[in-house]
């Protein structure tokens, strides 16, 4: 076999995998897509549905992360101010902090993400007509667990520097005992009008799959006509 024979088969070959490779691919964020527009139809259909009550405890354990974020829930008992947890928060009404409350009830104790406050009024004396006190009840979204903080910043417990509401961590270093293991994203219903600023829950969910569907499809059509090309019979020099 000819030098320019051998080179000729190495390009079909290679020409010949990454049609099936792109096309897999392609064929794969086609999947992708199915899912999470799936994903977000249930999302959506949790946010528009009534409030149902949280799990009770004994549940805890065992509930599927997936059924259960974004589930709109209520839920009712007194909130412990003195051991809330301010983290570090960016929102559309700039930067400042979410609070976060744990809210004693009957079944446990659920930590809450009451709202948002800006930097000039952290402190709990500067936002006093918020500072719900006896039976209150939440209206919320269940959020999972944030652990560690942000990837360049890391939550610091000692230093009392949050930057992502990781329950477990908030529920040891304020000495709250046994918690949910997720958090509520209330909804502005306890005080409106009033800081925190409940209801700024974003639910947003990238989808590019067709995107990134069509642009690996288009490179298997095009390694595809190079098969082709290579193909063809060489042209008579004469």
């Amino acid at each position: 076999m000819s030098r320019a024979g051998a080179k000729r088969r190495f390009l079909l070959a290679l020409c010949f995998l990454s049609v099936l490779l792109f096309t897999s691919l392609g064929i794969w964020q086609i999947e992708r897509r199915a899912w999470k527009l799936d994903l977000i139809a249930r999302v959506n259909a949790r946010v528009a549905a009534a409030p149902s009550p949280v799990p009770p405890a004994s549940a805890w354990p065992t509930l599927d992360p997936r059924e259960i974020e974004y589930r709109r829930v209520r839920a009712s008992g007194v909130l412990l101010h003195e051991r809330e947890t301010l983290v570090d928060a960016l929102t559309e009404r700039g930067p400042g902090s979410w609070v976060l409350t744990p809210l004693r009830t009957t079944d446990g104790v659920i930590l809450v993400n009451r709202g948002f406050v800006p930097p000039e009024r952290r402190p709990a004396s500067m936002r006093e007509s918020g500072q719900l006190q006896g039976q209150v009840t939440i209206t919320g979204l269940m959020r999972l667990s944030e652990p560690d903080g942000r990837i360049l910043r890391p939550n610091r417990p000692a230093e009392d520097r949050w930057y992502s509401r990781d329950v477990a961590a908030i529920a040891a270093a304020r000495d709250i005992g046994k918690v949910a293991p997720f958090f509520i994203d209330a909804d502005a219903s306890p005080d409106p009008g009033a800081l925190p600023i409940g209801g700024l829950t974003i639910i947003q969910f990238r989808n590019t799959h067709l995107v990134y569907a069509l642009t690996w499809f288009g490179l298997a059509l095009l390694c595809g006509a190079g098969m082709v090309l290579l193909l063809k019979p060489a042209q008579d020099p004469r």
